[in-house]
């Protein structure tokens, strides 16, 4: 097996079926409502621009194209392979077919893996190893590796980035950068400035009835909105923003891979978990901020639909949370303690990554992938 080379895995063979699979998805649709779709879709953005247009989509288009993507750049955190799984599952329940971007060649512009692309491209494969363990349905879900994609129909991408850098200045596109993490004091590369511009041409060259990407990527979504305006396109992709997970630390408003101990990542084994969870910052009676109740928030009530906590009767005896507002009301007067909550966190977190080490673990393929990756950490 080549670990290097975008095709011919066992994750991409699932991905070309997928494609036909995904029609299938009507039927099953069908049992929901029209609020229900509405309500579980709209349930995944932080943010959701527009509302109405996304009602009026679901009435007037049986399987609405959802589009996320990612850049294959290292070690997968727990909100890019846990809560990316629990979003696309939503979206294909509501009868979405979801199109994953696999953004090989814009993170060889963002000079990710050292630029080498056969590296990012072997990071890719191992990310959709991570899901499919993770349990995402991927029978609703389609990945296209962007540099295969755009080789295939260069003359349909190419004049659409041009269409959209002419009818954009420096400045507008710069203010978009935050999406290769990327900030204004940083030295942009030609490469990099250009990067805004094809992720916005992504959106219309996936023919995206939705956007289904994290707060830091709504600049560029908005600008593709801002496009249609300019192009005078009655529908624009409608943009659901999800929640940024925070980082352990205090004052952290995003996880960061170059910070280990910052986030949970999918690879991490029991004991580096309990460690991370236990030096969290986590404040008695502080909801604002909290990184171990937002793990809680959007990883462990939507996996279980509960929260267990497990103490002494003199600390207030075992308790089962069925919904996160009456957590809050219990931490908030301290009937629920710090103590109580990143015990319980870190054991529903070890629950749901055990079956992706087991994945890696007794797969061979799999394995041959990690290793893989794991040697360009180090040699990174």
């Amino acid at each position: 097996m080549d670990p290097s080379a975008p095709s011919g895995s066992s994750a991409d063979a699932s991905a070309s079926s997928s494609s036909s699979a995904v029609e299938d998805l009507a039927p099953g649709m069908a049992a929901m409502s029209l609020q229900d779709r509405f309500e579980l879709l709209r349930g995944i953005g932080e943010e959701c621009i527009q509302e109405d247009e996304l009602m009026n989509l679901l009435q007037k288009k049986p399987v609405p194209i959802c589009y996320d993507g990612f850049e294959p750049s290292g070690r997968m955190h727990i909100a890019q392979g846990i809560v990316k799984t629990i979003n696309v599952n939503k979206m294909v329940r509501a009868g979405c077919k979801v199109k994953i971007w696999i953004a090989d060649w814009f993170a060889q512009l963002n000079n990710k893996m050292g630029g080498d692309l056969k590296k990012i491209q072997t990071v890719g494969r191992y990310m959709i190893e991570i899901w499919r363990a993770a349990g995402m349905n991927l029978d609703g879900v389609e990945f296209l590796w962007s540099s295969e994609e755009i080789n295939n129909r260069a003359n349909e991408y190419w004049p659409l980035v041009m269409d959209i850098a002419c009818k954009n200045n420096v400045k507008r596109i710069m203010r978009c950068c935050q999406i290769m993490g990327r900030n204004d004091s940083d030295e942009l590369t030609a490469a990099q400035i250009f990067y805004p511009c094809m992720q916005c041409a992504d959106i219309f060259f996936l023919k995206a009835d939705i956007c289904q990407l994290g707060m830091d990527q709504r600049k560029v979504n908005v600008l593709a909105r801002e496009y249609c305006t300019d192009i005078k396109r009655k529908n624009k992709p409608i943009i659901l923003s999800h929640h940024m997970l925070p980082g352990f630390k205090e004052g952290q408003e995003k996880m960061s891979k170059s910070d280990p101990s910052s986030a949970i990542f999918m690879e991490d084994d029991e004991a580096q978990v309990n460690l991370k969870i236990k030096q969290a910052f986590c404040p008695p009676n502080v909801v604002d901020g909290n990184p171990c109740l937002e793990y809680i928030k959007y990883i462990v009530f939507p996996w279980f639909e509960m929260f267990e906590v497990v103490r002494k009767e003199a600390n207030g005896g075992n308790k089962t949370f069925t919904n996160m507002d009456e957590l809050i009301d219990d931490y908030k007067t301290g009937a629920l303690h710090p103590a109580d909550v990143k015990p319980a966190l870190a054991k529903a977190i070890n629950q749901i990554l055990q079956p992706i080490r087991d994945h890696f673990n007794n797969n061979s393929e799999a394995k041959i992938l990690l290793n893989t990756v794991k040697k360009y950490r180090v040699t990174n």
